[in-house]
């Protein structure tokens, strides 16, 4: 009896594991995919001390390595064409005893994902904050083990706007004439303060449990893709949310850019091809944090680059949505973020991928453009940029005064530099966006310009968005970024919209423009011939295609013009016209009569 009790004693110990499996990220992948090896990052107790081993017809175990943290196992295993969907089991060995097991997904690939077609020039934005839309299911408003609660008295709370209340405005955002959607961050934020922003990923393959879950996002993108509506994620390449579970327990040292001290990025873009700059400032730049609640990514740590690179691949062929907007797009390594667009390209060649290149100078936005010949030889795959030179010259026509060589010079000249551009037709124009005081607020809430500036975007050469509540006027008074993205009229349970008949006219004005552009290739694809502005402050372009013709004319002056049309016939001959906007027909032989600031669509 004692000698069996030793034995037990002494055996124990050599059948007493104590590595565990808490997390395993891509949680899944496909079959007959482009982007067949990938990297799978197992996360638990100890991990880094067994060994994996894979037994699955068509697919191969290719290596495994380790940082400097025991607690994180990196795998790398090719889907060869042969294999066949199925669950693999990823053995863990501790010498010859296996310790873990895990059944690992391989799915079959939905055929159509291969072809998803991108957001291009037909298509119009509609630029939702999801927190603030619509509360379509109050019951997720407030979730158990998450930091931030709903508040909507507080500007910079949480107010429960969610994806089933989107869902309920799919028919609504169709009959505005809106072709795609284009939705602030919905991954988890599990912040203490400020989570609905939306820019602090607490988990990259989560949809943030407030606004549903990852079916409810799937079932969103399905029904819009039914109703002939694209949905264009936002992705953060550039940091996560201090809150993110690996900040807890990081994988090594460099999986994160950190300094002696927090460092801010200085946010000196001009850097990049700026021949005098230091390589401190050029560090700086790359490497310095957002806010010290959003760690800065170190792209140049290989795990991580193929992190956010099948992160974002596993988004796209999960939902099937047809773009992304790319946030802080050149603060990243540039050199990876090229290596993020080829490999997003070569898989999805007809998607599309806009980046947020916050700068008002046209040479520094169009260097990240495809196509663009750079002095330091960088090439991206890059289709799409927000066009913030074109927004800030809008502005400024609009609000500041006539001078000798009129106030529309600032467009007229901003839009002379699109031979910078590769592609200036896929370049995003907007009045507006979520980070910046609404349209309606920075032309001083004169209704007359806030119709003059949605005339000049849906006209215009690019892609149009517009943010939510543009149409009913929506405006800020103080610009805090709460009130900006306030609550849109009517989304919330029991909630009256109330919108004046002011309100009620201009989202009829808009709605009439959008669902005449969403028809209308000349807009979509046409070629584009503007005149220079002269002293009585009337901007005039056309856009043509073939017999097709527009000509808008926009008229910012406080009483009538009399417009002579003898420099315009040779573009635009016809006699005459429809006002797309009143409906009028115009006779175009000697003048037209312009009212005062008045936009007008002629075909």
């Amino acid at each position: 009896m004692k000698r069996f009790v030793l034995f037990i004693l002494i055996c124990t110990p050599l059948f007493s594991f104590t590595q565990s499996l808490e997390r395993v990220e891509p949680p899944n992948w496909w079959v007959d995919m482009k982007h067949h090896e990938i990297e799978i990052m197992m996360y638990g107790k100890d991990l880094a001390t067994l060994t994996p081993k894979i037994k699955y017809e068509g697919v191969k175990l290719l290596s495994h390595k380790a940082y400097e943290n025991p607690n994180y196992l990196f795998i790398t295993i090719d889907i060869l064409e042969n294999a066949a969907a199925g669950n693999v089991d990823i053995m863990l060995y501790s010498g010859d005893d296996l310790v873990i097991t895990h059944s690992y997904p391989i799915l079959e690939r939905n055929p159509q994902r291969a072809n998803i077609q991108g957001f291009n020039s037909s298509d119009v934005m509609y630029l939702i904050t999801p927190d603030r839309f619509s509360n379509g299911n109050p019951e997720n408003d407030n979730v158990p083990g998450l930091k931030e609660e709903v508040d909507r008295e507080l500007l910079g709370g949480r107010h429960g706007g969610d994806i089933q209340g989107i869902i309920n405005h799919l028919d609504y955002i169709k009959d505005m004439g809106f072709t795609s959607i284009w939705l602030n961050p919905i991954l988890e934020n599990d912040m203490e303060t400020y989570s609905y922003h939306g820019y602090s990923t607490t988990d990259y393959y989560k949809v943030d449990p407030r606004y549903g879950t990852n079916e409810d996002y799937l079932k969103l993108c399905d029904l819009a893709r039914d109703k002939g509506i694209k949905v264009i994620m936002d992705m953060i390449a550039n940091h996560c949310g201090l809150e993110h579970w690996w900040m807890k327990d990081l994988p090594s040292e460099d999986w994160i850019n950190q300094w002696p001290e927090y460092t801010n990025t200085n946010h000196r873009k001009t850097v990049i091809l700026d021949p005098y700059a230091t390589e401190e400032d050029r560090r700086q730049f790359f490497k310095g944090w957002f806010v010290p609640s959003m760690p800065d990514l170190n792209q140049e740590n290989p795990s991580m680059a193929k992190y956010l690179i099948q992160n974002t691949i596993w988004w796209i062929e999960f939902a099937g949505i047809s773009g992304i907007r790319q946030d802080t797009y050149p603060y990243p390594n540039m050199y990876f973020m090229a290596d993020w667009t080829k490999a997003v390209m070569t898989e999805y060649p007809n998607f599309n991928i806009v980046a947020e290149e916050w700068y008002l100078n046209p040479v520094v936005v169009s260097y990240w453009q495809k196509g663009k010949d750079n002095p330091n030889d960088y090439t991206s795959d890059l289709k799409s940029l927000m066009d913030f030179p074109i927004q800030n010259a809008l502005v400024k026509s609009l609000t500041e005064e006539e001078n000798w060589h009129s106030s529309w010079n600032h467009v007229y000249e901003k839009l002379g530099l699109d031979y910078l551009y590769p592609d200036p037709m896929n370049m995003v124009i907007f009045p507006d966006n979520h980070d910046m005081s609404r349209i309606h607020a920075q032309l001083g809430e004169d209704v007359a310009k806030t119709r003059m500036a949605i005339a000049y975007f849906a006209t215009m050469r690019g892609i149009p968005q517009f943010y939510y509540g543009t149409e009913v006027l929506m405006a800020d008074s103080t610009g805090d970024h709460g009130e900006i993205r306030s609550d849109f009229p009517g989304g919330w349970p029991n909630e009256d919209p109330e919108l004046t008949q002011e309100e009620e006219d201009f989202r009829s004005y808009m709605r009439k423009i959008l669902r005449w552009r969403r028809d209308n290739e000349v807009i979509h694809n046409g070629e584009l011939v503007h005149f220079a502005p002269e002293i009585n402050d009337v901007y005039v372009y056309i856009r043509h295609s073939g017999d097709d013709r527009v000509m808008v004319v926009l008229n910012k002056n406080e009483e009538t013009v009399s417009l002579s049309l003898d420099r315009y016939k040779k573009y635009f001959p016809q006699q005459t016209a429809r006002d797309v906007i009143s409906g009028t027909e115009m006779d175009l032989r000697n003048t037209i009569t312009l009212m005062p600031k008045t936009a007008y669509i002629l075909e």
